[in-house]
């Protein structure tokens, strides 16, 4: 890993440099084309490819896989989010090529080896050591231009990294020390980088949060929470970030009565006395989407996405979920109401 506020091209450099890449592919949405072309500038560029989908649909992945193969790629380098960072980890699951990961978001994905792909409405997830990056360069000014609102987002889906962490079915006392600390890491940049956005103090400390939340959960494995939002975003198209900050207070809700230890880890890392009122209070107080209906979800889905969350949602789960549970608990989520607490 290379931190280093305003290195990223430097670092880049280095990087193939030291790699002694020859053919290297960049991986950047056409939107974020300006500041790869900067990160870039440094190195020599055998491939630019700007096809980049929300949730890697497979069709997306074979094209960028045979862009790879037809340009005898040796190198992926990937600038941008978790979209970006997911296609080159497509290209790599079955080519083997190393990734050079550079986040412009707090997504997280740089530093997991989770892949996931889409097909007919259906995400598919999996674990696969080749996808795992082997090396992310971090640099805060490049997401100085990631809006206040979806700089939110994309830290309170770093957040629900933390949170599924602590009940997910590798769970163990490391990673709920790595998930604790990206808690309260984020918790405190996110609002800094709400008050100023083009601050890099913020923007640094979201980022180590950013990464501490994808280490844990790469270590403990998805839980109640990432089941859920894989199924609103894989078979409904939703945005990732925006969904998970939604639905997150929700699962906490249901989930912090048969889990004293993990919702008491939770509440002194956001500084509160209650674990699913203090992150009720972060997400007002930074403004965060609240209803999944705002986002493009529609109300007679809801029974579907809980009969299809239900079936996914590992036996490790501090407490019984039931389809009836999910439907209440999207149901809540869809219209922005309080969350429920389990009793």
């Amino acid at each position: 890993m290379r931190f280093g506020t305003g290195e990223a091209a430097a670092n880049l450099a280095a990087e193939v440099d030291q790699r002694g890449a020859r053919s290297v592919m960049v991986i950047a949405e056409a939107r974020e084309a300006e500041l790869a072309r900067r990160v870039t500038a440094d190195i020599d560029v055998a491939l630019h490819h700007s096809d980049v989908a929300m949730h890697v649909p497979v069709e997306t992945a074979d094209r960028a896989r045979a862009a790879a193969r037809d340009n005898g790629i040796d190198l992926l380098v990937s600038i941008g989010g978790g979209s970006t960072t997911g296609l080159a980890k497509a290209i790599a699951l079955t080519t083997g090529l190393p990734i050079v990961a550079v986040p412009t978001t707090y997504a997280g994905s740089e530093a997991t080896n989770v892949w996931g792909l889409t097909e007919a409405a259906r995400k598919t997830t999996g674990v696969d050591d080749r996808v795992l990056p082997a090396t992310v360069i971090y640099d805060a000014e490049l997401t100085y231009s990631l809006p206040a609102d979806l700089s939110v987002a994309s830290g309170l889906n770093g957040l629900a990294h933390c949170v599924d962490s602590l009940w997910a079915p590798r769970a163990d006392p490391i990673n709920a020390a790595l998930a604790t600390e990206g808690m309260r890491t984020l918790a405190g940049g996110l609002p800094k980088v709400v008050a100023d956005p083009s601050g890099a103090e913020g923007r640094e400390q979201a980022l180590y949060g950013a990464y501490l939340s994808a280490v844990s959960f790469a270590s403990a494995g998805a839980a109640m929470h990432h089941k859920i939002c894989h199924v609103l975003g894989g078979t409904y198209d939703l945005p990732h970030a925006q969904t998970h900050a939604i639905v997150l207070p929700h699962v906490l809700a249901h989930n912090a009565p048969a889990a004293p230890e993990a919702a008491a880890r939770i509440a002194g890392a956001l500084g509160t006395g209650d674990a699913v009122s203090g992150l009720v209070q972060l997400r007002d107080r930074l403004r965060a989407p609240t209803a999944l209906r705002e986002i493009g979800f529609a109300e007679e889905n809801i029974g579907e996405a809980a009969e299809l969350s239900v079936a996914a949602i590992p036996s490790s789960n501090p407490c019984p979920v039931t389809t009836d549970d999910i439907r209440a608990l999207l149901g809540n989520a869809w219209a922005g109401t309080a969350p429920e607490v389990s009793r």
